[in-house]
């Protein structure tokens, strides 16, 4: 009688288990989910970015009193500098992302 209830529980156990790994296989990441990510990390690698950039056109600033002329760091573009305010944009197509200065607390969609 034993062994038969523990026949049946293992196979019980296996059903289960069969029936949970095809509901998960179903469940894959679609083709756009995919892009979805790496619009995602491709938004993250922007904002780091701009995080870089800002801190250095800020020392940059702190040092000369000016804008103009301030580094960027490769794939940063500073747009339009001034004496008192500038604009750095990051990344190409839909994935641009800007920070002004002084306004902007954080990375913002678009061009400058």
């Amino acid at each position: 009688m034993a062994r038969a209830f523990a026949l049946v529980s293992v196979l019980a156990t296996l059903a289960v288990v069969g029936y949970l790994y095809t509901q998960s296989a179903e469940e894959t990441v679609e083709p756009s989910g995919g892009a979805l990510v790496e619009d995602m990390a491709a938004g993250a690698a922007a904002d780091a970015t701009l995080v870089t950039a800002r801190t250095g056109i800020e020392a940059f600033f702190a040092s000369s009193g000016t804008y103009v002329g301030a580094p960027v760091p490769t794939g940063a573009t500073l747009v339009a500098p001034t004496a008192t305010s500038y604009c750095v944009q990051v990344g190409s197509g839909t994935a641009v992302r800007h920070v002004t200065s002084p306004g902007d607390a954080a990375p913002q969609p678009g061009p400058c």
